[in-house]
């Protein structure tokens, strides 16, 4: 018999209560983790309004990180917020769902800042994953953010958008300068305008926050923790993010990968992650482009990416992909 699960709960993950909701048709299925973007951004709340389905596949961790959502706390030590933290704490969560659900092992996939976690995570220990499946895939996002400086300032030259184009200018990331925090408030808003950002059809950040805002899974308070845990998590990790090449760290993997990206995705770029699909060697790699999407295609084109989920993924093929002859081990 079908046994359902929708729950909200807190676990003790390496000494702090870190939230999580859980989901599943049936709990006799595969166990998945997702982790979230940012750093600081779970997205759970988005899939009231943007069902992703993946609950029909899977048992999901939702899992809100340290320092996160409705795991954010205020005396959380900033030096505890390092990059071999959250690796640790993926470790600790993904032992809870193999004692909880009787699996030896599960499913990752990673969006975003997600892809940098969950790939150093598997990298360590694939002996616990059957598959990392990547969606906006992080590679070097130094170079990523160049690449999308460079195309916003062509677009609204072209556009003869003098505004944005005033902005951008302050921060010539193209020629070297850092990639601040004041000048990812530009960049968001650049992006959206020209449907590169966190959705292809989403021209504002007050959509996005709109969404957190109705969301029902969470109290007020939780809502106010997660724009403090926002904030938090991301100057806590933004410079290992701009530091890591993982073209240079994680050369292979011992799991198929399986990496899913938007092809308007310029908040992180499309263009490496297909250059760093090519390059990493696994027993499967296989990279597939999302025509109507730009960095949420888990949000944007779930039916799709389910497809991929029930027809590759869960059955070690790569049917599905893209034709850009990955590189096996």
């Amino acid at each position: 018999m079908k046994k359902e699960l929708d729950e909200k709960i807190f676990v003790e993950v390496n000494g702090v209560q870190q939230g999580m909701f859980l989901q599943s048709m049936d709990t006799e299925n595969p166990v998945l983790l997702f982790l979230h973007g940012g750093p600081g951004s779970p997205e759970f709340a988005f899939t009231q309004e943007n069902p992703t389905g993946l609950e029909e596949l899977f048992t999901v961790c939702w899992w809100e990180q340290r320092g996160s959502g409705i795991s954010y706390q205020r005396h959380i030590p900033k030096e505890k917020m390092t990059i071999d933290q959250m690796i640790s704490d993926t470790l600790v969560v993904t032992s809870y769902l193999q004692k909880r659900f009787a699996k030896n092992k599960i499913y990752v996939i990673g969006h975003s800042w997600g892809t940098l976690l969950g790939m150093l995570t598997v990298q360590r220990n694939p002996e616990l994953f059957h598959a990392y499946i990547g969606v906006g895939q992080l590679s070097n996002q130094l170079e990523s953010e160049r690449l999308a400086y460079s195309y916003m300032l062509n677009e609204f030259r072209k556009n003869e958008n003098r505004k944005m184009i005033k902005k951008l200018e302050k921060f010539p990331i193209d020629q070297g300068a850092e990639v601040t925090n004041a000048y990812l408030s530009v960049r968001s808003a650049g992006m959206m305008k020209l449907g590169i950002g966190v959705m292809h059809h989403c021209q504002s950040m007050l959509d996005i926050g709109g969404m957190l805002l109705r969301f029902k899974g969470y109290t007020l308070k939780e809502k106010i923790k997660f724009m403090q845990g926002n904030s938090f998590a991301l100057n806590c990790l933004w410079n290992t993010i701009m530091a890591i090449d993982l073209t240079k760290e994680i050369p292979e993997l011992a799991v198929p990968v399986y990496i899913l990206h938007g092809k308007y995705d310029y908040q992180v770029s499309y263009t490496l992650a297909k250059e760093f699909s090519q390059t990493i060697k696994a027993p499967l790699v296989g990279f597939y482009t999302f025509e109507d999407s730009a960095h949420s295609p888990c949000f944007e084109e779930a039916e799709k990416m389910c497809r991929i989920l029930q027809e590759d993924v869960l059955q070690k093929q790569i049917r599905l992909a893209d034709d850009i002859s990955p590189q096996l081990i």
